[in-house]
């Protein structure tokens, strides 16, 4: 029997975890059924997953152009982060000392300090340059694990600004979100600039953003504010996303699941009733524990009772200048474990398929299984729990996304 040809065989994987199963994100124990397959392999052609089996099935059904030799270790899907502010300019070191003096997030922000301090940068900022600024950072992104990436722009708070910076999310290759609401731009009347983002922002972005996100905060835009923004950004055509409960209760996950947001973000002041709305919606809870670390305080969003209660749960890194500097999702990966009472394999879950359902690529993204795109990472390691467990390291050693390699490294 001819075999049939195909671009790339991965063979020889130890435990190769698919993630394969329903069509939608994981909820309960399901976030521990990864589908491991032991002596594992992938087919991959156009840059797509052809099959997935074992090696000793895989080589008898197929021929192909080039082979990598997993040699025993663990091969997952590309990792992916569904919660990023990557394009930006400059840093913040100064308010990280700051924070290490005792001084708050709203502390700084008020004293001009925080989101407002970016904006200028990123004003002052072409396209080109923000593109410059981004490239290495979506390369440390990849060289950890991450195939794909959401990524919002929130920075600009102009109309020319916002688009600037959708335009560098795009070129980028990332996923990308509109995030005009993001802060109320120094002297500017709150429900003025919500009419703009509403009216006038938003017909402009939605040839480029996929999602519309909002910061809904006690002392940001209100609920009220929010449903103005995302209803505009519903009937407009674009998919929801909510900054929701990170510092207090607000009402921010009631309002994502009641607009059907993809996601509700941050989370760690969620309330019970926050948690059902989210667990009768499906709306994807996307918790981002690098910054409670970061900002310190000790608050973690309650990662456990939203698995028990049955909903779905992503991770992300929330990479951006001023609250969150990692851009390891294994990193993130093991603080889940550690302070958000996540197991390994829940956390895996978390960063890979849930990942992908909550920057709306569960379709593409996340899994191994014929059809989608074929993104898979090779890690120097043989158990899927080294990967939160060794704190800080950086186990990857090839990534391949989208049919080609684009990462080997020598060593662990």
């Amino acid at each position: 029997m001819a075999k049939t040809p195909v671009d790339l065989l991965v063979v020889n994987a130890g435990a190769l975890v698919t993630m394969a199963g329903p069509a939608r994100a994981r909820v309960g124990a399901e976030h521990s059924q990864l589908g491991i397959v032991v002596g594992g392999a992938v087919a991959v052609k156009k840059g797509l997953v052809a099959a997935v089996g074992t090696t000793r099935e895989l080589r008898a059904r197929f021929s192909a152009k080039s082979a990598i030799d997993a040699r025993g270790s663990l091969v997952t899907p590309g990792l992916v982060d569904p919660h990023t502010h990557l394009v930006f300019m400059g840093s913040r070191e100064n308010e990280f000392e700051q924070r290490a003096a005792g001084r708050t997030y709203s502390d700084i922000a008020q004293a001009g300090g925080g989101i407002h301090s970016t904006v200028e940068k990123v004003r002052a900022a072409t396209r080109g340059d923000l593109v410059r600024s981004g490239r290495p950072r979506v390369r440390s992104m990849l060289e950890h694990g991450t195939t794909t990436i959401e990524a919002k722009s929130g920075y600009g708070l102009s109309v020319e600004d916002e688009v600037k910076s959708l335009e560098a999310i795009r070129e980028l290759g990332c996923v990308p979100t509109f995030l005009g609401a993001h802060e109320v731009p120094l002297g500017r009347a709150r429900a003025d600039y919500v009419r703009e983002v509403a009216e006038v922002m938003i017909p402009r972005v939605r040839g480029l953003a996929r999602h519309c996100d909002v910061f809904c905060e006690v002392g940001v835009f209100s609920t009220d504010d929010s449903r103005v923004i995302l209803s505009a950004a519903k009937a407009a055509g674009m998919s929801l996303k909510v900054h929701a409960e990170e510092f207090r209760a607000s009402g921010g996950a009631e309002l994502a699941s009641e607009l059907g947001a993809v996601s509700a973000d941050h989370l760690m002041a969620v309330t019970d009733r926050g948690i059902r709305a989210l667990r009768r919606s499906g709306t994807v809870a996307v918790l981002l524990p690098g910054t409670s670390l970061f900002l310190g305080g000790g608050r973690y969003a309650p990662a456990r009772r939203m698995i028990e209660e049955g909903v779905a749960v992503a991770l992300g890194t929330d990479f951006n200048p001023g609250s969150c500097t990692a851009v390891s999702l294994p990193l993130i990966m093991s603080i889940a474990c550690t302070h958000l009472g996540m197991s390994p394999a829940e956390a895996l879950a978390a960063s890979t398929l849930n990942a992908a359902y909550a920057c709306g690529e569960g379709a593409r993204a996340g899994s191994l299984e014929p059809g989608k795109r074929a993104d898979l990472v090779v890690w120097h390691a043989k158990d899927f729990r080294e990967i939160p467990y060794w704190l800080g390291a950086n186990l990857v050693w090839r990534v391949i996304r989208a049919g080609r390699e684009d990462v080997e490294r020598k060593g662990a």
